[in-house]
This record gives structure tokens, C-alpha cells and sequence, in this order.
């Protein structure tokens, strides 16, 4: 039992976010950046829930279209950009291509469809859609033959999840405080100031502060926050929708993404990952369980594999899968039956009663758009914060990002290895892709590869891990393989459990 006499006070801030995944760190680093004093309480690691287990793209949602969420695809699309310029390192450019087959939607739809998304966004550095003629082309080689049209359009993909890491990162470096495995166990207004009870997970401390606002940017948990958390109530509801995906061996040759059509008029996207493998995902299912619970079962595993066997001359089989996850995604309940035409927007409630200590609580959201979220929720709450600066994001590079002009990964990977030719070509690319410019901090004092410690299996080397716990705020193997890396895909049991026990040393 925790002794409330042994609490630890943190002080006063200007603004407590509440949830760690990549709203709520953006929404951090937002306010952090505009001079406010900031909290983010998050009760696991950074992005452990829905924002990384998302289809890893920034994308302007072209199915969007059909629900005629005009407003949030321009949004997605100009931030699109916005943040390719901003993490290039971590976001890059791909195509997408796909199919055209008898029974889907019209040709003629499609195309217009196409034509508003190539020019609803301020597109400047991704190339515009165009038709294939799948019989001469490489990308019609692992499609069934009755295929013959495709078109091609572009989107980014994203390592969702050191976004989220990123977002935080700046946050903290804009000097917010992150509390990582911390959970808020209390919330309440007092003379015009909320007070917040978190309890940290590593000591059993308990943990108080006060503060000017409160930020709800739990996801599917939001509505438990108002509730239990804040003793609030709210006339807005979450609607939890799950999504699956599976992980294979690549089965095409190419550099190139599908988006593909099932009979029930889903689109299932179909992605290089991790250079060798496939993404494929996602389904539409509601969901009524515990968040921390979810999982894909077999019969989303097997409606994943029947599409992709509707395509693919070759697709890959049950046995094939290596790996799946699910993510829960918290949606803004508009009352939609069905659960893939529910919005993907996001929308806010301030509950500040007499016009003081206001919270503001997140419905829905994407990843692509987290970052004009975050923009919009200082506006929600400028009224009730004096001194708060201007919006400054939409120009700067994410940790990382700085020093890689124009974009231009390649020119800046070409620089790290002349910088550092002892560097394996495949260890150089994953650290350029994953640090960015931020990779020289973790090379700082090396002269060859046996200076990076102990090889744990995929180039993880004792270097990076001290620099992801000293940096990032990672704590145990899963929190390095699985988000800060995707190494969790190629170092086996043995490794991991070194790993382990390495990181329960250094901690």
C-alpha cells in the first residue's frame, strides 16, 4: 500500500497531458515549444498501445473520399508533406499500386478519386497518379493474369512508433517532462487548478502535481479517464473499432506497395516491411474487450489471406504468416453502423466549468494528422492559458530531421558512412533510417564497430542500447525491439532474453 504521506511532489505546470501515445506527445511538444510547462504522465512506454500498431503510413486516406471526408483527407495531404520534410528519416515515399478488376468500384470513380487526391493537398515532392497497363509492367508480374489495369498513386510510409518517440523527444527537449510507466490514478479540480495523482510503476511512488489544464489523449481509454479518473461525464462517446495486420515474406519483387479491393469493398494495403517482408492489413472489427487485451484471431487472419489470394498469382499461405498484431483504434462514435465508414477525423470536448482549469478530451485522430491535432488543441485551450506563444510546428524538423536538407535521405546517408566507413552498409542504413542526424550522438567516440559493445543480435549494439535509455526512454527488451527497432522481426528467443538480462543490469 502507498503511504499518500511519502507522495512526491512535482511542482506546478502550466499543462498535464494525460496518455503517451502520438496525439498526446505531439500535443506535449506543441505546448511545449509555444513556453508552456508541461507534463505528460503515460502509464506504459511511449506509443505501446494503438499508435504503434497502426498500417505505418502517412497517408491522405484515398477511401476517405467515398464518405466524402473532403476536410480531413486536404488535412492529411498537406500534412503529408509536412512531415515528410520534418522526418524524412523515418518517413519516406512510396507508390501504391492498384488493381482494377471486374465488380469492384467503377473505373471512372476510381480515376476521380485519384484526380481530387492528387490535387487537394499541396503536393510538391510526390509524383502525381498514372495508369499501368499490368501487361508491361514489373508491378503486374505477381498479380493473377486477369488483372490488366492498375493505377499508382503516392503516399508515405512511417515507422509509427518512433514518431511517437520523436514527438516526445522534442517535447522533452522544449523542456517537458515525459514519466513514462507512470499511470494517472486521480484527477480533480481544486480552487481553480487540477490535481493529479500518478503512481510510478518502477518505485511504487506516488506522485502529485497541480495544474493549469488537462489534456485527455488516452485513445481508447479516453472515456475511462473522464469517468473514473476525473469523476466527469461527457455526452461524446469512443467508438473502439480493431485492427489487424500480418506480417510475411515479401512475395513481389519491387520497391512498390498494392492497395487492393475485397468484394465487401474494404481496401486492404499490402507493404515492403523491413526490406524483406511484407505488411498486410487491415480489418474493420468492432471491438468490446479491454484495450490491453487485443489480438488478431483466425478469422481475420484467414479474410486477410482470402483477399490477398484474389490478387496475388503466388500469395502466401497461413503457414506463411510470421507474425500479427492489433491495434484498437479509438474513433469519434457519429453513429455510422458500419464500422469502416466511421470518421477517421478527431474532434475535442473542454469541460471547464466557471471558464477555469479546463480539460480537454481527444475523440479519434490518425497518425498523419497528429500533428495539426496537437496545432488545434492549443486553440481549444488558448482562452483558458495567458502566454501562450504561437504555432511553430509546421516548419520543424523532428529530432533527427535537422541536418537532412531538402528531404534528401540518400545524400545525407551517403555523408554518415563517408563519415564513418567502418560502419556495415545494412548497420549504417537501419541507424540512418531510425536516428537520423541524431545517429552521430550515438556513434560520438567511436573508431570501429568492436567500440559499439556487444552485438546482441541484428547490429544492436551496447552503444545504442545506453543511448535508448539514456535518450528515449527505453526500459526492457520489448520496448527496444519492438518499438524503438522492429529488431523484435529478426533476433530469436536467446537474444531477446540476453537482452533482458543486459538491460535489467543497466537499469
Amino acid at each position: 500500500m502507498i503511504d499518500p504521506g511519502a507522495a512526491r511532489d512535482l511542482g506546478e505546470v502550466d499543462l498535464c497531458v494525460v496518455g503517451g501515445g502520438v496525439n498526446g506527445a505531439g500535443i506535449a511538444r506543441d505546448a511545449a515549444g509555444r513556453g508552456l510547462s508541461v507534463i505528460l504522465c503515460e502509464k506504459g512506454d511511449l506509443g505501446e498501445g494503438t499508435s504503434s500498431r497502426s498500417g505505418k503510413l502517412v497517408h491522405g486516406g484515398l477511401r476517405y473520399l467515398e464518405h466524402f471526408e473532403f476536410r480531413l483527407v486536404h488535412e492529411a495531404l498537406v500534412e503529408r508533406e509536412v512531415l515528410l520534410a520534418a522526418a524524412p528519416h523515418i518517413i519516406r515515399p512510396m507508390r501504391f499500386v492498384m488493381p482494377q478488376g471486374a465488380g469492384e468500384r467503377p473505373r471512372w470513380l476510381v480515376r476521380l478519386g485519384l484526380l481530387l487526391y492528387d490535387t487537394l493537398g499541396r503536393r510538391q515532392r510526390l509524383p502525381g497518379t498514372r495508369t499501368l497497363d499490368l501487361s508491361r509492367v514489373p508491378e503486374g508480374v505477381a498479380l493473377r493474369p486477369d488483372f490488366r489495369v492498375a493505377y499508382e498513386f503516392s503516399d508515405c510510409w512511417v515507422d509509427d512508433a518512433r514518431l511517437v518517440v520523436l514527438a516526445a523527444l522534442d517535447a522533452a527537449e522544449r523542456g517537458a517532462r515525459i514519466l513514462t510507466r507512470c499511470p494517472c490514478i486521480a484527477a480533480r479540480r481544486k480552487a481553480g487548478r487540477w490535481h493529479v495523482s500518478v503512481r510510478d510503476e518502477a518505485t511504487g511512488t506516488l506522485c502529485r502535481l497541480r495544474a493549469r489544464a488537462l489534456v485527455n489523449a488516452t485513445g481508447p481509454w479516453v472515456e475511462d479517464v473522464i469517468t473514473r479518473i476525473a469523476g466527469r461525464n461527457s455526452a461524446r462517446r469512443v467508438r473502439l473499432v480493431k485492427g489487424s495486420h500480418l506480417v510475411t515474406r515479401k512475395f513481389w519483387a519491387g520497391e512498390h506497395a498494392y492497395l487492393v479491393q475485397n468484394d465487401d469493398r474494404r481496401v486492404i494495403f499490402v507493404n515492403p516491411y523491413e526490406d524483406a517482408l511484407a505488411l498486410v492489413g487491415t480489418t474493420d472489427v468492432p471491438f468490446a474487450g479491454r484495450p490491453e487485451e487485443v489480438a488478431a484471431d483466425e478469422g481475420e487472419i484467414a479474410y486477410l489471406l482470402r483477399v490477398l489470394g484474389r490478387y496475388f498469382a503466388a500469395p502466401p499461405g497461413r503457414d506463411d504468416v510470421l507474425a500479427h498484431f492489433s491495434g484498437v483504434r479509438p474513433l469519434y462514435d457519429d453513429a455510422v453502423e458500419n464500422p469502416s465508414a466511421v470518421t477517421r477525423d478527431y474532434s475535442f470536448e473542454v469541460d471547464a466549468p466557471g471558464g477555469k482549469a479546463p480539460m480537454l478530451s481527444v475523440f479519434g485522430g490518425k497518425i498523419t494528422t497528429f500533428r495539426k491535432l496537437a496545432e488545434h488543441a492549443m486553440e481549444k485551450l488558448a482562452p483558458y492559458l495567458t502566454g501562450l506563444g504561437r504555432a511553430w510546428t509546421a516548419s520543424a524538423p523532428l529530432p533527427g530531421g535537422e541536418g537532412i536538407e531538402n528531404a534528401d535521405f540518400e545524400g545525407f546517408l551517403a555523408r554518415l558512412r563517408a563519415g564513418h566507413p567502418w560502419l556495415p552498409g545494412p548497420l549504417a542504413l537501419r541507424l540512418a533510417r531510425q536516428y537520423g542526424s541524431r545517429a552521430a550522438r550515438l556513434l560520438d567516440g567511436a573508431g570501429g564497430i568492436g567500440d559499439l559493445g556487444r552485438d546482441f543480435g541484428g547490429g544492436l549494439h551496447e552503444a545504442e542500447l545506453r543511448y535508448l535509455i539514456a535518450h528515449e526512454w527505453a526500459r526492457n527488451a520489448d520496448d527496444v525491439l519492438e518499438r524503438r527497432t522492429k529488431l523484435g522481426l529478426r533476433v530469436g528467443a536467446s537474444a531477446r532474453a540476453a537482452l533482458e538480462e543486459w538491460m535489467d543490469g543497466a537499469g
